[in-house]
């Protein structure tokens, strides 16, 4: 599979995303979307449009202009750009910057409507130049920056007045989160090839139980095909693509919805609708609208 190369690519950033790989102390995100990007199909980009336009509440985006901030795999920036919207995307990891120009090369070849860089969230001087949009999303992101309350601060100023933000964050529960923090240095810091028995190791207890209850509820095809087909509450995205992102991604931190939903009144937004996980661990979805 053929990448294009990231779009105005910033030396130092790189630089700095590089060491921080090598330390053991970010996940190699783009790496892991790469992989997705084989899986991708026709039924996992209509997932993403159906889970992205019931979250906003919308028919559909024309009209609109859409800020993807880390788009990660990019299935969501061409979600958003298939259903109408004017698109910007960027991510801090270059090799999830290449995932999203692949896939408007695949769609939306040279499409002015769509633009992807490589960029930060906490580079404020270059945030604020990107403007104001209608739509601001940034699903599973802001909580693996290391600086997850910045950058929630940051991301709000993107929004235009009546415009909708879109935010998931790990939900905060406690010593568990605690522990899984664990869990993910230690993937972060084990030599590469320890790194899928790790995902395994972690993995295979819990579906172990799952399929002894799916044999006891008589439902065992059901199990197979949580593995091999797409759901709605997959977003579109790959199970064993999440596994991998969920246990290794790092930096890691967590908030609770109350915590999300008074940190963003205090800056002129009200909650329009949360969506929780069903797996306690998992993200907190919140959409906002800006009121002031």
């Amino acid at each position: 599979m053929a990448f294009q190369s990231p779009m105005n690519s910033g030396g130092v950033m790189h630089s700095s995303h590089i060491a921080e790989i090598q330390r053991g102390d970010r996940f190699e995100f783009g790496e892991n979307w790469k992989r997705f990007l084989s899986t991708l199909d026709e039924g996992r980009i209509k997932e993403a449009e159906d889970s992205l336009i019931k979250m906003l509440g919308l028919d559909d985006l024309r009209g609109r202009t859409f800020l993807d901030v880390g788009s990660g795999s990019g299935i969501f920036s061409l979600a958003a750009r298939r259903l109408g919207a004017r698109v910007h995307s960027f991510d801090y990891d270059p090799q999830s910057v290449a995932c999203t120009a692949e896939l408007k090369r695949r769609h939306f070849s040279n499409d002015p409507e769509w633009m992807i860089e490589e960029g930060s969230i906490l580079d404020l001087d270059y945030f604020r130049r990107l403007g104001k949009f209608d739509v601001v999303y940034s699903w599973g992101v802001l909580h693996h920056t290391g600086r997850m309350w910045q950058a929630l601060e940051n991301v709000s100023l993107a929004v235009s007045p009546g415009g909708k933000l879109f935010v998931a964050i790990y939900n905060d529960v406690g010593w568990r989160s605690v522990a899984w923090r664990g869990i993910k240095v230690t993937y972060n810091k084990v030599p590469r090839m320890l790194r899928t028995p790790v995902v395994l190791s972690v993995l295979i207890p819990g579906q172990i139980k799952a399929f002894l209850e799916s044999v006891v509820k008589l439902k065992i095809g059901d199990f197979f095909k949580s593995w091999t087909q797409q759901y709605g509450k997959n977003r579109g995205m790959s199970r064993w693509h999440d596994a991998v992102d969920w246990i290794g991604g790092y930096p890691y931190e967590v908030a609770t919805t109350q915590k999300l939903v008074d940190f963003y009144k205090t800056m002129g937004f009200d909650l329009v609708r949360v969506k929780t996980p069903d797996y306690k661990l998992g993200c907190n979805e919140l959409v906002f609208t800006r009121v002031k």
